[in-house]
């Protein structure tokens, strides 16, 4: 779960209390829908995480995972990419 509010408070850089307007967000929710990023609201934004919530939690560990592989090679510690 804290890599998910992590995330989200990157993601959401300058626009904290109004998350549906990051640019960042936006650009994700586009490539991964097809819609238009102007026509992504609040209520677009809520509907998709509504109905994309396995898919997202799936990310959510996913970059969970990254951040912690990125800081082991970071210490020069060998990385594996298994499991």
């Amino acid at each position: 779960m804290l890599g998910a509010v992590r995330f989200a408070w990157n993601a959401t850089r300058g626009h904290r209390l109004r998350p549906w307007r990051s640019p960042l967000l936006k650009w994700r929710l586009e490539t991964y829908t097809g819609r238009k990023a102007e026509e992504i609201g609040l209520r677009a934004m809520l509907g998709i995480a509504w109905r994309e919530k396995r898919q997202f939690l799936r990310y959510m560990a996913w970059t969970e995972k990254m951040r912690v592989l990125a800081r082991e090679t970071g210490k020069g510690r060998e990385a594996t990419w298994a499991g």
